[in-house]
């Protein structure tokens, strides 16, 4: 005879996500969702951790206004740690899943995967994107991109991606500005700009969706880059 505890019972769940987790881990990593291979999401995790830890680090002494009080670790857990956090915004990316999707897959808030986002693409776009056939050389900023282009004769091409978001709280300033006239939804646009072959150079900041692509662009200086190059061919 088998008798069912409340210990057995807690048990049996925490195995179950346990297997659970190996088996999101297992999907999230491969590069068909995360568009990165192995070996290199390995160096990329390594790599951004130090960074990520120092963002969290200054912000709270920021708070606190004062030096730490307790040791390292003290206090409230993520509900994601940073390796999670990173691969969320991986698959994000260049699948679009939504926030909601990714809070089911890791059984968390969709608000959780958004905070996430946010923390982890500024650092991925401070690391630059790489040129093909170009080892060494990582491009991190506009400026970089169109003096690029102009030495390699590179036509660019520059396009607006919108990606539906959450509608933002009632009675909050600009709420309006989210609402595409396309889409007829809540979005964002990022300004993204490729070779000829379609492989991604840049991509810049994040404008409410309501805002025009030549909007968009101007406010992010590309007239003033094409006067700078005027070889540049988009």
């Amino acid at each position: 005879m088998i008798f069912v505890t409340i210990g057995n019972i807690r048990m049996f769940v925490r195995i179950i996500r346990i297997v659970m987790t190996h088996q999101i881990h297992a999907v999230m990593t491969h590069p068909a969702f995360c568009g990165v291979p192995e070996w290199l999401l390995g160096e990329l995790i390594t790599e951004l951790t130090g960074h990520w830890e120092a963002r969290c680090e200054s912000e709270r002494h920021d708070r606190r206004q004062a030096l730490r009080r307790r040791e390292a670790g003290a206090g409230p857990k993520y509900e994601l740690v940073f390796t999670d956090r990173q691969l969320a915004t991986l698959v994000h990316l260049p699948t679009k899943l939504t926030y909601e999707a990714l809070g089911v897959i890791y059984q968390v808030g969709k608000s959780t995967i958004g905070r996430a986002v946010a923390e982890v693409r500024p650092l991925l776009a401070a690391r630059g994107l790489a040129v093909p056939q170009r080892p060494g050389l990582r491009l991190r900023t506009l400026e970089d991109v169109f003096a690029h282009a102009e030495a390699e004769g590179v036509t660019l091409r520059i396009d607006e991606m919108e990606t539906q978001v959450r509608r933002p709280r009632a009675h909050r300033p600009g709420r309006r500005a989210f609402e595409s006239g396309k889409r007829k939804k809540n979005t964002v646009k990022t300004t993204t700009i490729s070779d000829g072959q379609g492989r991604t150079l840049w991509s810049g900041a994040v404008r409410p969706g309501r805002m025009h692509d030549q909007t968009c662009e101007r406010t992010e200086g590309m007239a003033e880059q094409f006067r700078l190059h005027p070889g540049v061919k988009a």
